[in-house]
């Protein structure tokens, strides 16, 4: 187990931890969520750049990478679904397309082809995390920030929010495009009976 891989990996217990805070009471829960946050996004692009610096760039570290992106999504969905954050309808559709395009690649896989993330996954994975964050980032300036700054935080939480709730509409709208463009690209791979051979893209 490498550097690169360990980082990757640290994303799993970062969002368990990220979304108890999410329901601490305490002061500085929401900053420490947020910048737990931001610290799992900065590992997101270090461990890819370590990666490649040091040679050690690996099928398990591509595949990985990808899950614990999804993981991260979709556990702070849940959590923000459960907050009345974000729709339930949203929640299932960026769910059951996780779902089904990590079943696919899982087949894929299985056949001897791996499929790495496509621009159109990775600008979906980006838009839902960043999205992600401003909603975390409106309740860290409506209770940590109001505590400091000598002015009224409403409306600018409320433009926070807004922010964050549009942009994971954009996010889920991607994700059915992305989703439905990678079950077009592979389908002959994921539904056929014999084994692929070589490595195709995806999202």
């Amino acid at each position: 187990m490498n550097l690169p891989n360990l980082i990757t990996l640290s994303r799993i217990p970062s969002m368990f931890v990220i979304v108890g805070l999410m329901y601490c009471d305490f002061p500085g829960a929401p900053s420490l969520a947020f910048w737990l946050f931001i610290l799992c996004a900065v590992g997101d692009w270090f461990d890819g750049y370590l990666a490649r610096r040091q040679g050690l760039v690996s099928t398990f570290g591509k595949l990985m990478d990808a899950l614990t992106d999804k993981i991260m999504v979709v556990g702070l969905v849940v959590a923000f679904v459960q907050k009345n954050e974000i729709p339930v309808p949203l929640a299932l559709i960026t769910i059951c397309r996780e779902f089904l395009i990590t079943g696919m690649r899982m087949v894929a896989s299985s056949k001897g082809v791996i499929v790495p993330a496509d621009r159109g996954g990775k600008a979906k994975t980006m838009t839902q995390l960043i999205a992600l964050g401003f909603l975390l980032g409106a309740p860290m300036a409506a209770s940590d920030w109001s505590r400091f700054v000598p002015v009224d935080l409403t409306l600018f939480v409320q433009i926070v929010h807004q922010i964050g709730f549009y942009g994971f509409v954009l996010g889920t709208v991607l994700a059915v495009w992305s989703g439905v463009r990678y079950v077009i690209q592979h389908r002959t791979v994921v539904f056929s009976d014999a084994d692929g051979a070589n490595s195709r893209n995806g999202s």
